[in-house]
């Protein structure tokens, strides 16, 4: 699950789940975008390897990350940013996204019908707790969105609380950009910002979203930065991918009260 401010001229998120949202859960997988996770990848579960990007509210930043072009044929990609559920006709582009090389390195995810199957159907059949999102930008699919109340997977708060204590409500995002042509071009940044726009709109009693990023991953916890998370805690979790040592930063992002700016 589970990296950033907003543009002005991104535009604002829609969520095809709910009339006119904005939302999903997730983290990113790009060649500068990761995804968090501390479970199998598929279910929607709180998440320890690498997000991508989350920010609060429904546009994202322009900014890159470490690497990123700002060049016109690699500006960031323009369009509506949209989430609707996976579904069964979903899971071969899925499974095509979980091959390539940016994103197995982090989800380390097997790739096999059987495994995506597996892993991800009862997810889409309900019967598992979060949610597995499809991300579409200008109508074009361009990733995965996960979220998740952490508590509805106890084993996982057991896991973290030496390092962070979750609190009541807590979501979790873990994301994915599918597409190579379209990593490496701030688009981790507006997903995330969608995506935090949605957490906030979908699960009215979330006071923050709590993300554990794998540290090598180092251009997914500064997509959450840049998307308004701080990072709040940091410690030894296991990684998605067992090449990776296991130190994690855990990044926050809490809802603003009504009020709280003039």
């Amino acid at each position: 699950m589970a990296e950033h401010p907003a543009s002005a001229d991104a535009p604002a998120a829609v969520d095809a789940t709910t009339p006119a949202d904005a939302t999903t859960p997730g983290s990113a997988t790009t060649p500068g975008d990761a995804t968090p996770s501390t479970t199998t990848r598929g279910s929607a579960t709180p998440s320890t390897a690498t997000p991508s990007a989350a920010t609060p509210g429904d546009a994202t930043p322009s900014a890159t990350t470490p690497g990123e072009s700002t060049t016109p044929d690699r500006a960031t990609p323009h369009g509506a940013i949209t989430f609707r559920p996976l579904t069964p006709a979903d899971l071969p582009m899925l499974a095509g996204w979980l091959a390539e090389p940016h994103v197995r390195r982090w989800w380390n995810h097997e790739t096999s019908p059987e495994a995506v199957q597996r892993d991800f159907g009862p997810t889409m059949r309900g019967e598992e707790p979060g949610e597995d999102l499809v991300v579409s930008v200008g109508g074009t699919p361009a990733g995965l969105l996960q979220r998740a109340r952490w508590h509805d997977f106890p084993g996982y708060v057991e896991k973290i609380a030496p390092i962070v204590a979750i609190p009541a409500g807590a979501v979790t995002i873990d994301y994915l950009i599918g597409p190579p042509e379209l990593t490496g071009r701030g688009l981790g940044p507006r997903i995330l910002a969608a995506a935090v726009t949605g957490v906030w709109q979908h699960y009215p009693d979330a006071t923050a979203i709590i993300v554990p990023v794998c540290a090598a991953n180092r251009a997914s916890w500064r997509a959450l930065e840049k998307a308004g998370f701080r990072r709040v805690a940091s410690g030894d979790l296991v990684p998605d991918n067992p090449v990776d040592p296991p130190l994690h930063h855990v990044h926050r992002i809490d809802r603003e009260e009504p009020g709280c700016h003039p």
